[in-house]
C-alpha cells in the first residue's frame, strides 16, 4: 500500500519523463469517450430520458407512493412523490393534505419520548429535495406552503447542551424542544432553517440560507442569520 501511494505521488509530481508519460496516459484514459455524433446520440439521449422517465413513473405509481401512503395516518389524495421514497425514522405520526408534492430525498424524524410527535401538512404543499423535518412534539405546515430544497425544520436538536451528557449518549432535554408552525401561503427558500418554538405567519417569505430563531409576522419578507424583517408584503 505504501509503495503504491509513493508511486502515485511520483507520477503526480511529473518530475521524470516516464512519470509525465504515465500521467498523460492516466488522464487521457480518465476522460476518454466515443466522439459525439449528434444524428446518432441525440435520439439515443431522448430514448434514454424517455425510458428512465417511464421507469421512474412506474416505480412511483406502483411501489414508492403506495408504500409511503401506508406510513401515513390516512392516504393522501393525489400525493406526488418524485425521486424515490422519503426516509422516516422514529415514532412520528404523519398526515398530509391533498395535492401535495414531496421529494423522495426528504427526511422526517420523530423524537423519542413520552408523547408521539406529529407532523401535519395541509393541502397543496411542496416539500423540496433534501429537506429535513425533525418533529419534537408537533410540526404544523398550513395550506399552499412552499418549502424549497435543503430546508431544516429543527423541532428538536437530538443532543443535550451538557457536554458530559452528550458524551454519555443521553438524549436532549424537554426544554430544548418546541413546536414549529408554518401558516398558510408561506414560502421558505432554499436552505432555510427554522428552530424549535417558531411560528411563521401567513404569507411570509423567508430568504435563502436564513436561520429563523423567533416568530415571523404574517406577510413579511425576512432573511439573514438570524432572520430579520426586510419588508412587509402586500
Amino acid at each position: 500500500m505504501r509503495l503504491a501511494a509513493q508511486a502515485r505521488q511520483w507520477v503526480k509530481r511529473r518530475e521524470h519523463p516516464l512519470a509525465r508519460a504515465l500521467y498523460a496516459l492516466a488522464t487521457g484514459a480518465r476522460t476518454a469517450s466515443l466522439p459525439c455524433v449528434r444524428a446518432i446520440h441525440g435520439p439515443l439521449y431522448a430514448a434514454d430520458r424517455a425510458a428512465r422517465g417511464a421507469l421512474g413513473a412506474s416505480l412511483r405509481a406502483l411501489w414508492t407512493t403506495p408504500l409511503f401512503q401506508a406510513r401515513l395516518e390516512a392516504p393522501a389524495a393525489r400525493l406526488y412523490l418524485y425521486g424515490g421514497m422519503p426516509y422516516v425514522s422514529g415514532p412520528v405520526r404523519i398526515s398530509l393534505g391533498p395535492d401535495c408534492r414531496m421529494s423522495g430525498a426528504v427526511t422526517i424524524s420523530g423524537r423519542s419520548g413520552a408523547s408521539e410527535p406529529e407532523l401535519r401538512v395541509g393541502a397543496n404543499c411542496d416539500i423540496g429535495w433534501r429537506t429535513t423535518i425533525a418533529v419534537g412534539r408537533k410540526v404544523v405546515i398550513g395550506h399552499k406552503v412552499r418549502i424549497a430544497g435543503c430546508a431544516f425544520l429543527a423541532g428538536y436538536p437530538g443532543h443535550p447542551t451538557n457536554a458530559r451528557d452528550r458524551a454519555a449518549g443521553l438524549p436532549d432535554t424537554e426544554d430544548q424542544i418546541g413546536d414549529i408552525v408554518i401558516e398558510d401561503d408561506c414560502w421558505l427558500a432554499t436552505g432555510v432553517t427554522v428552530l424549535a418554538g417558531v411560528r411563521i405567519g401567513r404569507g411570509a417569505i423567508i430568504g435563502a440560507g436564513s436561520v429563523v430563531t423567533k416568530d415571523v409576522p404574517p406577510f413579511t419578507l425576512a432573511a439573514g442569520a438570524p432572520a430579520r424583517h426586510i419588508k412587509s408584503l402586500p
